[in-house]
């Protein structure tokens, strides 16, 4: 488990990658009750001007909590976590997709927080916007 004392501004969060194929997003759908076809139907994707089936953006963001909460080592420090979607993350039937994740230490706060930036990165894009998590971690 990371501490406060031991964290420094600038710090690299351990880097994920996490592959992504379109039985994840079927789970995700499941999941979550999120079952808009753009997440399952080639069809119904093209038509609406995607290039293919599109991960769940909350997915994405969920992916990037994942990241900070494997650093942390417990789910429950996370205070506040935001994002904006920027692009989609596509998954192509045969070759799924891989989400790459890296975050840094971008402040240390007098409260006792750490406020964590967050890139998330697909077929060599950024797919999310301001990432960002506030986490609170023992002293």
């Amino acid at each position: 488990m990371v501490r406060f004392s031991e964290v420094q501004t600038g710090d690299v969060l351990p880097a994920l990658e996490v592959p992504l194929r379109r039985s994840d997003l079927v789970r995700y759908a499941g999941a979550s009750g999120d079952f808009n076809p753009i997440h399952y139907d080639e069809r119904f994707a093209a038509e609406v001007g995607l290039p293919d089936v599109i991960a769940h953006g909350m997915l994405t963001m969920a992916l990037a909590g994942r990241l900070v909460t494997g650093w942390t080592g417990d789910p429950g420090a996370v205070r506040h976590c935001g994002v904006r979607f920027t692009r989609p993350v596509v998954v192509e039937h045969d070759e799924g997709a891989v989400v790459e994740l890296s975050g840094k230490v971008a402040a240390k706060n007098d409260d006792g927080t750490v406020r964590v930036t967050i890139t998330a990165r697909s077929a060599g894009q950024g797919v999310l916007g301001g990432a960002s998590a506030t986490v609170l971690l023992p002293e």
